[in-house]
């Protein structure tokens, strides 16, 4: 079998330059690399908000963080605040990062937990130093200089406009070598022998050539689904929401160090400061509420005056039936969709990316290669779905149809199984490295009020009165380096404040 020699991406906007830039890193100038978009076809462009994964990613590519947060206008986030999801009123956040220390063989929260059950436990929100951070409105960058300390501890993401950092990474992956071609792909030609998207035609005939093909066409799956028919999995019976109206507004209410995730009678709402502007969505399910109803609940509650006109989105939540189906491999949108709750969009490309660099193949398309790479596609996007639906499904709300349907309806038995595992005695299991760690699980399934009804036995080791000492020393340590921390918006203005 012979090496690779063209990859040809189709579409632009965050995943394909985010392809595009990778692979022109990795792969250098030994294979040619042409991206194929049309400046007349819009991209979604709510993806602001991320999660730790993306600082990877930026890494590889060698860019340095203050200049990208300067270019994108981005602001940093230390975690997602949620309210009034498991009940009206309820307030909590999911923290990035560590909870507490482990100690001997047990995680922290079991200590934690052996302490709430006894109803002398403290505010878990004071075991995460990024937590507590977020909600004083601070932020450093984790200093390892501290050792030990919190302050080596602190992880975070960010909230960028998508829109400038797409235009960054043309501009990084154009300095590579990676040639653009500006025009719309009407279809592909496929081989008879095998089925193998040959080339794809442009509107005025012209035919572009390839060996590997990467569809970043978004929701329409040009190649992986109108040329492939590779399939769809749908999921509106778990996560019944397809609808979104976007729009920014001006900048108000502070810099806020993390997102905000706000539960409205037929979905939720997001709130992600970037330094310019201020992000705005509704995502709601249109069986429980009419386009104009959703667009009113969204735009009465703007922080500041509309800069556009709201622009709405129609989605179906669920995956395509395989990520790489031949010689194609879908990305972003045309690989399937989860509403960005989570804000888990972004990752999902990235971590794409870097599994196909993994099983990046020969022109044999080695049949096994392409099996383990969507198996674990489909493992990932799996468990992610499983923690959306749970911010749903685990809900004391019966305040509207909408509520009344994700509280009581089926859900996955993965998701049941660790329901049931955390019900019971408390545990949470990571399973196989899945995206979402056990300090995220604890966090949703307390703000939610999910009830453990136990522990484990070993957290009896110690004694109450030591298992309280352990905490509160804890506790103290976060906050006082939290006391040390500056603001989140002088943070920004003494390192990487964008260019006015």
């Amino acid at each position: 079998m012979e090496t690779i020699q063209k990859v040809v991406i189709v579409g632009g906007g965050t995943a394909g330059w985010m392809a595009a830039a990778a692979l022109a890193r990795v792969l250098g100038d030994k294979v040619e690399l042409t991206l194929i978009e049309s400046d007349d076809i819009g991209t979604v462009g709510v993806g602001e908000s991320t999660i730790p994964m993306i600082k990877l990613f930026n890494q590889v590519l060698g860019i340095d963080e203050n200049e990208f947060v300067r270019a994108t206008q981005a602001t940093f986030k230390l975690g997602i605040e949620f309210r009034d999801w498991g009940r009206l009123g309820d307030q909590y956040m999911h923290g990035f990062g560590i909870f507490g220390q482990d100690l001997a063989t047990l995680p922290f929260y079991q200590y934690w937990l052996r302490l709430h059950q006894a109803g002398r436990a403290p505010d878990l929100a004071r075991y995460s130093i990024n937590r507590m951070a977020a909600q004083a409105g601070r932020f450093m960058r984790a200093d390892r200089s501290h050792g030990n300390s919190p302050l080596a501890d602190i992880v975070h993401a960010f909230h960028f406009d998508a829109g400038l950092y797409a235009r960054y990474l043309r501009q990084y992956a154009e300095a590579r070598g990676v040639r653009r071609i500006e025009g719309k792909v009407v279809d592909a030609l496929t081989r008879a022998s095998d089925g193998h998207v040959d080339a794809v035609r442009m509107e005025h005939g012209e035919l572009i050539g390839g060996e590997l093909f990467i569809d970043c066409s978004g929701f329409r799956g040009l190649l992986i689904e109108q040329a492939l028919h590779t399939g769809f999995e749908d999921w509106s019976h778990w996560l019944p929401c397809d609808r979104a109206w976007a729009v920014p507004c001006e900048p108000g209410g502070g810099l806020l160090p993390y997102t905000r995730a706000t539960a409205r009678p037929a979905g939720w709402q997001w709130r992600i400061g970037l330094q310019h502007r201020t992000g705005n969505g509704h995502v709601y399910a249109s069986r429980f509420m009419s386009d104009d109803e959703a667009a009113s609940v969204l735009m009465d509650s703007l922080d500041g005056r509309p800069l556009a006109e709201p622009k709405l989105l129609r989605f179906t939540a669920g995956k395509r039936k395989r990520t790489w189906n031949r010689n194609v491999v879908a990305l972003g949108l045309a690989s399937g969709f989860l509403e960005p709750l989570e804000s888990t969009s972004i990752h999902l490309i990235q971590s794409t990316i870097a599994r196909l660099i993994s099983f990046f193949p020969d022109t044999g398309f080695c049949a096994a290669d392409i099996a383990e790479f969507n198996r674990q596609c489909d493992f990932e996007i799996d468990r992610i779905r499983d923690f959306i639906i749970l911010h749903y499904h685990a809900t004391e709300r019966d305040d509207t149809p909408f509520w009344h349907y994700v509280r009581t309806m089926d859900i996955p038995q993965t998701l049941r199984d660790k329901l049931d595992l955390w019900r019971t005695r408390g545990r949470i299991v990571r399973v196989d490295n899945e995206l979402f760690a056990e300090a995220g699980w604890l966090q949703v399934l307390h703000g939610q009020r999910v009830a453990a009804a136990g522990h484990h036995p070993l957290a009896h080791l110690l004694s109450e009165a030591e298992v309280a000492d352990y905490l509160g020393d804890i506790a103290a340590v976060i906050g006082k380096c939290v006391d040390q921390m500056p603001t989140h918006e002088a943070f920004i203005q003494a390192h990487c404040a964008a260019r006015r």
